[in-house]
């Protein structure tokens, strides 16, 4: 099992970040590098209120791509793991897509759907659609044989198997391959937030500070975008532990 979370090693390791970063501002020594003696305080006191509402419009975005990524991706990897015909029909197909930065579709998307959330929230998904479904094929794939067998020798058709066996043993995967995109899926929302939208952090960052030279709101905003990131992963990582010591505590 993977070791628990430790607090006192995420606050240490923040601790750590933010001296580095008073190291850098005091080396660089330009507006555009602003100390955190400066920015924090800001953070705090701009987090209520536009600078939050910018956030959560952000994690929104985020949340419902994985969501909709989860719900499409997880079936298919199954499928596709318990169905070696289809995998070798697909798989090709697949090894081709998947190292394709799926950025570089961002002008198509928005040409076919419009610029507006539910391209952004399509363009994110698409990205971490493509890991869940390579872990969770190879996953269904490696299943030991006997689990399979003991579950067959009480009659259970190919729809039992799903439920009862491939899906929870895949659980794991699905989180770990969220959990390994959640970094991509977070810059390739910042690149997507600059276009005519009014809200996201990624607006905020470029539109409403870095375009007027309000450096110290501009680091509220990279800092904002980098606590969501380590939240999403921290989240995702306690369900993937929790759900990994459910399946050792039943083995």
């Amino acid at each position: 099992m993977k070791r628990r979370l430790d607090p006192k090693g995420a606050f240490i390791g923040f601790g750590m970040f933010v001296m580095l970063w008073q190291i850098l501002s005091v080396v660089i020594n330009r507006p555009i590098m602003p100390t955190p003696v400066t920015v924090l305080p800001l953070f705090i006191r701009e987090m209520p209120g536009d600078l939050g509402l910018h956030f959560l419009a952000s994690a929104g975005r985020v949340l419902s791509a994985i969501a909709l990524s989860v719900i499409t991706a997880s079936p298919i990897g199954l499928i596709l793991g318990q169905s070696p015909k289809l995998d070798r029909i697909f798989a090709p197909l697949i090894a081709i897509i998947y190292p394709i930065p799926k950025i570089v579709f961002l002008p198509v998307i928005y040409v076919l759907m419009g610029i507006t959330d539910i391209s952004k929230i399509f363009l994110i998904a698409l990205i971490i659609f493509f890991q869940i479904v390579v872990v969770v094929r190879d996953e269904a794939k490696n299943l030991r044989p006997e689990l399979i067998l003991s579950v067959q020798s009480l009659c259970a058709g190919r729809r039992a198997l799903f439920r009862y066996v491939y899906l929870p043993a895949s659980l794991p995967a699905v989180l770990t391959a969220v959990r390994v995109s959640v970094g991509t899926a977070i810059a390739v929302l910042f690149i997507a937030e600059q276009s005519l939208t009014s809200y996201g952090l990624g607006y905020y960052i470029v539109v409403e500070t870095y375009q007027v030279l309000r450096y110290p709101e501009m680091f509220t905003g990279i800092l904002a975008m980098g606590m969501l990131g380590v939240a999403l992963y921290f989240l995702v990582s306690g369900l993937e532990m929790r759900i990994n010591r459910h399946l050792y505590l039943e083995e």
